[in-house]
């Protein structure tokens, strides 16, 4: 479902800094891993290659089996609809919109009809745990709420990749077991293949998958079943 080779990444500044350094990694088709290391050892720019929110300085990323290099912008904007939910640290929600409508907006953006789109944001809200919460403002929610309603609007789409950047870094331990209890719970349910970056230990040896990168490099990539 993922294929990076050699991949590379260089920001120029002042100097040149170079965030990932050849990875080479294979994420089979349902997969949950984890992502760890240090800071700046690459682990965001790696989820932001991977989410065509950035490509790569040199090497080949292939999602689903497209090769993404020398893809036009429009194509991957609609890999990008189509193949990706994002969950972040920060839930984005848009704070005067309602959950029902913060998770409606991508469908809206794809073109659905308003009862497509209802029953689509219904349902997940649903899938969430969060029906009853579905006309409240992100305001009026948890912490551990928002997140919910961050997690549905990323699988508006169903899509089969899920990247997730620290989706309990801004929780507290409990909520933020909760939240990633939920998160294994639909990816069985869905089978969407996951790659989440974290920073908790107890998070990465959650996860049935954990690779480790440090300067730029995978170092360590550990299966447990």
């Amino acid at each position: 479902m993922i294929l990076l080779t050699n991949v590379t990444k260089e920001f120029d500044g002042k100097r040149k800094v170079r965030a990932l350094a050849g990875v080479n990694l294979h994420i089979r088709k349902g997969e949950m891993v984890s992502l760890v290391g240090p800071s700046g050892s690459g682990k965001s720019t790696l989820l932001n290659l991977i989410g065509t929110l950035d490509q790569p300085s040199s090497g080949q990323i292939a999602l689903d089996g497209q090769v993404l290099a020398g893809v036009a912008d429009d194509e991957l904007t609609r890999v990008r609809r189509d193949k990706i939910g994002f969950i972040f640290q920060f839930f984005n929600l848009l704070p005067s919109l309602s959950c029902l409508e913060n998770v409606s907006l991508p469908l809206h953006l794809r073109g659905w009809n308003r009862k497509q789109i209802k029953e689509r944001a219904s349902e997940l809200l649903d899938l969430v745990g969060l029906t009853q919460r579905k006309d409240h403002l992100p305001d009026e929610l948890s912490g551990g709420e928002r997140q919910r309603v961050a997690i549905a609007r990323a699988l508006s789409v169903y899509p089969p990749i899920l990247l997730a950047d620290e989706p309990t870094g801004n929780l507290d331990t409990h909520t933020g077991g909760e939240i990633l209890a939920l998160v294994r719970d639909l990816h069985e349910r869905l089978g969407a293949t996951v790659l989440m970056v974290t920073h908790d230990r107890a998070v990465a040896e959650s996860c049935p998958r954990t690779v480790t990168l440090r300067d730029g490099l995978v170092v360590d990539d550990v299966s447990r079943r």
